[in-house]
């Protein structure tokens, strides 16, 4: 079974923190599986975002807090580290665009969740998706932005971040 990184948007700051009660309900009633969770919370007028990994819902996070870490530092950090960090981090990014985390989702990602929003990052599996999409929708109609991993991308993936923690 496929591994699904799905990124939900919502427009206030509190969205995503007010979706994990849903997260929670599709959890235990096994519509979708959750390997690893991450919630990004942008308040107007503040610099950058608060990011939080959600260990509560999937025990230990299977990729832990390097891969949360890579990521949002790519999408949010990157343009205000400079380039000695920004050149650094790029062999990184190369490793996440070999398993499907390219630069258009990363763009896409950085160009939607900006001050006064917020975001769900979830990396799933066996998600019913009808029923997922319906029960988010009726929270507060968030933009899903997704990419699938394969296989071979998830396990690529998981040996990568499970070395560095």
């Amino acid at each position: 079974m496929a591994t699904t990184l799905t990124v939900w948007k919502y427009r206030t700051p509190a969205g995503a923190e007010d979706a994990l009660a849903v997260l929670e309900e599709l959890r235990s009633e096994q519509l979708i599986e959750i390997h690893d969770a991450a919630v990004v919370s942008w308040s107007p007028g503040a610099k950058r975002p608060k990011t939080r990994e959600l260990n509560s819902l999937t025990g230990v996070g299977a990729l832990g807090g390097a891969f949360w870490g890579l990521l949002f530092g790519l999408v949010f950090f990157i343009p205000l580290l400079g380039v000695a960090v920004g050149a650094a981090m790029g062999g990184l990014a190369g490793s996440l665009t070999d398993v499907g985390i390219d630069d258009s989702f990363i763009r896409k990602i950085r160009e939607e969740v900006t001050p006064g929003t917020s975001a769900l990052f979830l990396l799933t599996s066996g998600a019913v998706m009808e029923k997922v999409l319906d029960r988010f929708q009726a929270h507060e109609r968030p933009e899903l932005i997704q990419t699938n991993l394969s296989d071979e991308d998830e396990a690529a993936l998981r040996q990568a971040f499970t070395e560095q923690g």
